[in-house]
């Protein structure tokens, strides 16, 4: 175990790099190489990859090492070193996610922002553990700050392989809290992007998933998402990210308001007192901080948030239910028992019940939308604290309801189709715990300038 602190910890960037590489004294190559070598000493304990392309990724560094050399590199990411959580496609590497059933699946063919990531000139490296389907169930990698902690799920791998130096971005999706509470629990910057901004590709099954990058810094962020939407697009139907081409500069918000939602009632003393000493440091800066009693609109909003975790919960549940009853009646050996209970409370469900929670969740985002005028964005802790314990099940014992961790903080973007950005400006009992910045539809960029403002001008803090 090691302790964490967001002031001393420096994470693995890219963006930093190029210069070097442009200058000739160093190079995508050795940068790969260097990885490797992490990957190498750290991956017995943490266990982050599923499968690896090294023969690949270094035929891919080799020519991006020569564009730059040339002076020719094709984006700013160009031979940045990539993990791809192992739910997306990839033509050169198994596609398991994480389920028996799935072993041995190689579609040899690439998601969308895969694509869009090769175009790029980025290398993809290696496939991310995720928990099994996406859902609950998790896999074998640890926290790297502490291998009896889970990582978070189900961008588990993704968000370990990060907070590991490994590699200084990978990719992760998000139903409910699967790339902000890995990126909490593993002190990580994340976007889960506003719903539809970046291609999906071939998953789209569930209204409410999205991709988005995990990284160590809020510049290498930016960067891959804007690279991959420049490609590859949007959603069929919806709008493609759009900001800057490179980072946003930093942007201090006028106001901002607390985001309590369903997490505050369990959320620790430890990391409630982390949290509000960021509040006083954005009061000390001039920002207006808004809580529940300060404004109607917010009491509404608040209370539209209420059963959203739920709702979240059982509008996935509806959409996956017909692709797992398949998987489950063809291999019923090769998909846990926690996903066939999933499934279970998702047959349950009717037609109107579905409809139901759909115009719950509109009810949700008209509440959201009344907020503009009022706030920059909302903030939040992004879990309700340090990533659990978890030393896995317990024969003979019910299994645990949530093994990585509660996605409370998390299910409220995930029904809003909102921005999020995390940014690893706390650490409780020295293990991280993410801040997560809220925004209106297509505000993507705002959040990553208010965050980067954060990160430039508020003290880290520990507790």
């Amino acid at each position: 175990m090691s302790t964490y602190s967001p002031r001393v910890f420096r994470a693995l960037t890219w963006h930093d790099a190029t210069p070097a590489f442009a200058g000739g004294t160093d190079s995508p190559r050795a940068y790969l190489e260097r990885c490797l070598e992490t990957i190498s000493a750290r991956e017995p304990v943490v266990q982050a990859w599923v499968a690896m392309n090294e023969a690949g990724a270094r035929e891919a560094a080799d020519a991006s090492t020569a564009r730059w050399k040339a002076g020719k590199p094709i984006s700013p990411i160009d031979g940045l070193p990539i993990g791809i959580k192992d739910l997306l496609e990839t033509r050169d590497m198994p596609t398991q996610m994480g389920c028996d059933a799935y072993r041995g699946n190689f579609p040899k063919r690439d998601n969308a922002a895969v694509w869009a990531l090769r175009e790029a000139g980025a290398v993809v490296l290696g496939k991310t553990v995720t928990t099994e389907l996406g859902g609950t169930h998790p896999g074998p990698t640890t926290n790297p700050f502490d291998p009896a902690r889970t990582p978070g799920g189900s961008s588990s791998g993704s968000a370990a392989a990060v907070a590991a130096r490994m590699v200084p971005v990978t990719i992760g999706t998000q139903v409910g809290g699967s790339i902000i509470r890995p990126a909490s629990y593993c002190g990580n910057f994340a976007l889960k992007p506003t719903q539809g901004a970046i291609n999906r590709g071939e998953r789209q099954a569930t209204s409410m998933s999205t991709h988005g990058p995990h990284a160590g810094s809020i510049e290498d962020m930016w960067l891959v998402a804007i690279e991959i939407a420049r490609r590859a697009g949007g959603d069929p139907g919806r709008m493609a990210l759009f900001g800057p081409a490179t980072p946003p500069p930093a942007r201090r918000p006028m106001s901002v308001a607390v985001m309590e939602a369903e997490g505050w009632r369990v959320t620790d003393d430890a990391s409630r007192s982390a949290f509000e000493a960021v509040l006083t440091a954005l009061r000390a800066q001039g920002v207006t901080v808004l809580r529940r009693g300060d404004h109607p609109l917010l009491d509404a909003f608040e209370a539209a948030l209420e059963g959203g975790q739920a709702l979240t919960g059982a509008i996935t549940g509806w959409e996956n239910h017909w692709g797992i009853r398949n998987l489950v009646a063809q291999n019923p050996d090769g998909v846990s028992q926690r996903t066939k209970n999933v499934l279970a409370a998702a047959e349950k469900l009717t037609p109107e019940d579905y409809r139901m929670l759909l115009l719950q969740r509109e009810a949700m985002r008209s509440a959201h939308a009344a907020l503009a005028p009022l706030v920059d964005a909302l903030i939040a802790p992004a879990s309700p604290g340090p990533a659990p314990l978890w030393s896995g099940d317990v024969p003979g014992q019910p299994l645990a309801k949530r093994p990585t961790g509660d996605a409370v903080y998390n299910t409220p973007s995930s029904a809003l189709g909102a921005p999020v950005v995390t940014i690893p400006l706390t650490a409780v009992q020295g293990m991280p715990m993410g801040i997560q910045l809220l925004g209106q539809p297509h505000s993507d960029a705002q959040m990553t300038a208010i965050g980067r403002w954060m990160m430039e001008q508020l003290p880290a803090v520990s507790v």
